[in-house]
């Protein structure tokens, strides 16, 4: 199987990419596996939270070379492109607690599925590769305008005009992750931020995840009639009711 996937008692999903052999490149089947297990995790009411990563040495090297080797007609490019497009959005609108444990080199999609993720570690010995402009291409499936939001104009330009390759300590001071990890205690510290994720109340953490995805798309406005709306239908469920219940009896 091009993913494998690893369900702990605790409810927490581990999704490895499993083409060593090719540095977990994303061809068609993989990317096949990858959108069935995450809509199958949407499903499940037994996965809490996913985390993603890679076997071997790298997490990915993002689309397959082979993908270029052949000459396309444009709209079937695009539509081809449009399907690991939504791969990506898949990953980004879980609305469970995702974390990408980047344990190796990433590049390309493979980047664009690590950044979609809710929280992103890297081992302290891998990198980000920006090589699409020495293949005469860009960074697609949200690679730029993903890159922009998430750490402004001027540091975006750095990253894809100004050189190549990230190292994982750059990366953090960039914003492009959460935190540097040492590379033998990447999973480990994987499942340590998904506990902490899963403290929170499963419908708010949702609702948070798409309220921060709405805000970097709308105006002030919208977003705050967003957020008056979800919290009129959060204050009526369960979760909050046992919560607020549980805080009294803490005081």
């Amino acid at each position: 199987m091009p993913v494998t996937r690893t369900l702990a008692e605790d409810g927490v999903l581990t999704l490895a990419l499993a083409r060593p052999e090719r540095r977990n490149a994303i061809d068609a089947e993989l990317a096949g596996a990858l959108r069935d297990a995450f809509e199958a995790a949407a499903d499940d009411s037994a996965v809490r939270a996913v985390i993603l990563t890679g076997e071997g040495r790298a997490f990915s090297a993002g689309g397959d070379l082979s993908r270029f080797e052949r000459d396309w007609d444009p709209r079937e490019f695009r539509h081809d492109s449009h399907r690991l497009t939504q791969l990506v959005t898949l990953v980004e609108r879980l609305e469970k607690p995702t974390v990408a444990a980047i344990n190796g080199v990433s590049t390309g999609a493979g980047t664009q599925l690590a950044l979609a993720c809710d929280v992103r570690l890297i081992a302290a010995g891998a990198r980000l590769v920006y090589r699409e402009g020495r293949l005469g291409i860009i960074p697609s499936h949200g690679g730029v305008t993903r890159l922009v939001k998430l750490i402004g104009l001027g540091r975006a330009r750095d990253v894809l005009l100004g050189g190549e390759g990230v190292s994982a300590r750059e990366a953090h001071a960039l914003g492009l992750v959460t935190a540097v990890v040492e590379d033998e205690r990447l999973l480990e510290a994987a499942r340590e931020r998904v506990a902490l994720m899963l403290a929170r109340s499963p419908q708010a953490y949702a609702a948070a995840k798409r309220l921060l995805w709405l805000a970097a798309n709308v105006d002030l406005e919208s977003g705050m009639v967003a957020e008056g709306l979800v919290q009129s239908q959060l204050i009526g469920t369960e979760e909050h009711k046992r919560a607020v219940e549980e805080a009294r009896w803490r005081r």
